[in-house]
């Protein structure tokens, strides 16, 4: 138990996360929250704009930087597209565990009928959709050059917005590193009323109406 908080104390303490995997890590992180299943707690948004904020301090390259995540989403996007293509229905059946929920793929579900194929760019900005969407795409059997032109659009919205505020904010904001933990537990609250809503949504919805969205 010791062991598992100490790993989400350091996951959720972003700058020291950075600090503590580097480049390499930060896009492998991007990858894993877009691509795998198992992805979906780890920071997005927090991790883009402090990531932006150590390049404007010199810590990373912005010019760089932003190429990398870019491409790391969108093979994280491709991935979690071909794990649903593959997987199929049998992904709604899959057992709940400490790091998948199959409530988190039928809002996702619900999200993509409201949405069409608009939902892999708007699901970006959204943690836990941001996941789960390429997935349900899979899943839905999106044609791969649909899904293809709205996940590279989707990757550069994302990645380029939530870097550039990031660096903004350090270029701009002096000594804005002495309060980067407030602006971190900012972006991470903002970022979860979203899914936060769809889930109080989803849970006011009748089990009648729930079922058959799944």
């Amino acid at each position: 138990m010791e062991l598992i908080q100490y790993f989400f104390s350091t996951v959720y303490n972003v700058p020291e996360l950075i600090r503590l995997v580097g480049f390499v890590g930060i896009a492998a992180i991007v990858f894993a929250e877009t691509g795998l299943l198992i992805g979906f707690f780890l920071p997005g948004d927090s991790l883009l704009i402090t990531a932006g904020l150590f390049a404007a301090k010199g810590d990373l390259n912005i010019v760089t930087l932003i190429p990398a995540l870019i491409l790391a989403a969108i093979l994280g996007n491709g991935t979690g597209y071909a794990i649903g293509k593959r997987t199929g229905a049998a992904l709604f059946s899959r057992p709940d565990s400490l790091l998948f929920r199959r409530d988190h793929v039928a809002m996702t579900q619900e999200y993509y009928a409201k949405h069409g194929g608009r939902t892999i760019i708007l699901a970006q900005f959204i943690p836990i959709l941001r996941t789960f969407a390429p997935v349900v795409a899979g899943v839905a059997e999106m044609p791969y050059r649909q899904f293809a032109l709205f996940n590279v659009v989707g990757a550069i919205a994302w990645i380029t917005s939530m870097t550039v505020v990031g660096y903004s904010l350090g270029s701009l904001v002096p000594d804005i590193e002495r309060r980067i933990h407030y602006v971190v537990a900012a972006v991470i609250v903002v970022s979860l009323i979203p899914p936060g809503l769809a889930w109080l949504r989803r849970r006011n919805q009748p089990t009648a109406s729930r079922s058959q969205a799944r």
